[in-house]
């Protein structure tokens, strides 16, 4: 903090990865407010000033300073009281698909790959003998056919739910929390389905929310429905996979439930 010149102003914030502290420059006559991020060592996050970096405030908070090393960021301050997480859930969706407009720019060349970041998963979901064989097929053979069609590799969020979009003075919403990939646009869709979970009821109910959220979503992205489908059933049996692993009944009945959502 006396590196960027900081004081705390208010207590701070704990999220899974990092614990966020409310800061003020000392001594800054305009009053400007920042949150200082300071995050352990997370593979999925390593890369999250890169992103921030490359996309400059468009579509997400602003990065004003790194020191990676540390873990250490300083932000631009949101509204953190203000997430779409209770926003109704037509708008909540095309606000994250307005978002990818924006979030969706060439992937800087540092930027890990995703077949770099699904290999090992894949590899490790042909193993397991305790997920059913007709996931492990499906979604394995669907993510080699995916990864293997042409087209632009962008930089993706990849964990753009409903709690990582806040609400911000110079734009309505704005994304935070990036766990940066280079990859196809279609990648990004999961997250819409596996938060606010309950929501899409069960059964029929459940098919229709699916397929709802999706097609909200792509619209006002401008994606492909489909191809986002797919890639939704691949990020789901990524899903069992770790359900499996941890030992997490609950985890693993629910994913295979949107798994199966996802293929009717």
């Amino acid at each position: 903090m006396l590196e960027w010149d900081l004081v705390l102003d208010g207590p701070p914030m704990t999220g899974w990865t990092a614990v966020v502290h409310p800061v003020v420059r000392r001594d800054d006559l305009d009053g400007a407010q920042f949150v200082l991020k300071v995050g352990w060592p997370h593979v999925e996050s390593a890369q999250e000033h890169l992103a921030l970096r490359a996309w400059d405030g468009h579509g997400a908070v602003r990065l004003v300073a790194a020191d990676p090393s540390r873990g250490a960021l300083l932000l631009e301050r949101l509204d953190s009281s203000r997430d779409l997480q209770r926003v109704d859930i037509d708008e909540a969706c095309a606000a994250v698909g307005s978002l990818y407009r924006d979030l969706h720019i060439p992937a800087p060349p540092t930027i890990r790959t995703l077949p770099a970041y699904l290999d090992p998963y894949l590899t490790k979901l042909r193993q397991r003998t305790d997920v059913p064989r007709r996931v492990v097929t499906r979604v394995t053979g669907l993510a080699r056919d995916l990864l293997a069609e042409p087209g632009p590799r962008v930089l993706l969020h990849t964990d753009l739910h409903f709690e990582n979009v806040l609400a911000a003075d110079r734009d309505p919403w704005l994304a935070i929390d990036p766990k940066p990939l280079a990859g196809p646009a279609g990648y990004e869709l999961h997250p819409l389905l596996r938060n606010r979970f309950d929501e899409m009821g069960t059964g029929s109910a459940m098919r229709w929310s699916v397929r709802r959220r999706l097609e909200v979503t792509c619209e006002a992205a401008g994606l492909d429905e489909e191809v986002g489908r797919l890639w939704c059933i691949v990020r789901c049996g990524i899903e069992i996979l770790w359900a499996a692993v941890d030992g997490d009944d609950a985890e693993l009945s629910k994913n295979l439930t949107l798994f199966k959502a996802l293929e009717d």
